[in-house]
């Protein structure tokens, strides 16, 4: 149900199962866990993308076997098998950036937005699909996309489950790009090898400071950016920086 290759520093994962829009189930979720896991440790990944196959990025739970006899209940599957995405994508010491190739609906949207970059088609969607069905919204949803497009409009698309095409998206600040259906593939994999061959500790630490900064306070998060800052000047890419400045050439980092 997953797709995986390493190329160009990238750990590139793809969900395949498109005859149900990559809607998810268990197996699914334990898979995708476990590449993020093989991503976060394999120093040859200094990037990570996550995209599927066909038409779809993703379509949320799949209701089938949600809703199956022997199910278990629906805090379990979100505790289980949604929950660990979110805290892997945002504790994994490398960008991760979702190419959203399609529709992403319910849980899929949410999972595309806990990603540190979002770029999407053109032709792609958003939907907060949960009040269609009488539930709430998870998966880090109610987190991340007020801070993304403010509490106006996150009740109104949680609410009303309009859907939002990826250009409008892109210009209220839901996500970072809207590309071209026809560069969409070439200029996402393009953004995620550019990231594989920046600093990935500087990276990492960038995304330390960008998890703190709605929790912590002023003076809470100046301390922050000095110790990673200091960090940061310790490692040989700030150095191999420093070279090629001088040296008037293009750095050569190694992500140490």
């Amino acid at each position: 149900m997953i797709l995986f290759e390493i190329k160009d520093g990238v750990g590139k994962i793809c969900l395949n199962r498109p005859e149900k829009f990559h809607s998810v189930v268990k197996n699914l979720a334990f898979e995708l866990q476990s590449k993020l896991d093989e991503c976060a440790l394999n120093n040859d990944v200094r990037a990570v993308l996550i995209t599927a196959t066909g038409k779809a990025f993703c379509a949320g739970q799949d209701l089938a076997e949600a809703t199956a006899p022997n199910a278990p209940n629906i805090g379990e599957i979100i505790h289980k098998h949604y929950n660990p995405i979110v805290y892997k994508i945002r504790n994994l010491q490398k960008p991760v950036i979702a190419a959203v190739n399609g529709v992403a609906a319910g849980a899929g949207a949410s999972l595309a937005l806990c990603c540190d970059i979002v770029v999407a088609k053109e032709s792609a969607s958003f939907i907060q699909a949960f009040s269609m069905i009488g539930l709430v919204p998870d998966s880090g949803a109610t987190y991340f996309l007020p801070r993304s497009v403010g509490t106006q409009k996150a009740a109104a698309l949680m609410m009303t489950a309009e859907p939002i095409k990826s250009k409008e998206a892109a210009e209220m600040g839901m996500i970072f790009k809207c590309y071209s259906d026809d560069e969409f593939e070439k200029k996402s994999w393009k953004l995620a090898c550019k990231l594989a061959k920046m600093p990935t500790k500087g990276l990492a630490f960038t995304k330390k400071l960008l998890n703190s900064t709605f929790s912590n306070n002023l003076e809470q998060q100046l301390n922050l950016e000095k110790k990673y800052q200091i960090a940061a000047a310790e490692t040989e890419d700030f150095s191999e920086g420093v070279n090629a400045f001088l040296e008037k050439r293009k750095p050569n980092f190694k992500g140490k």
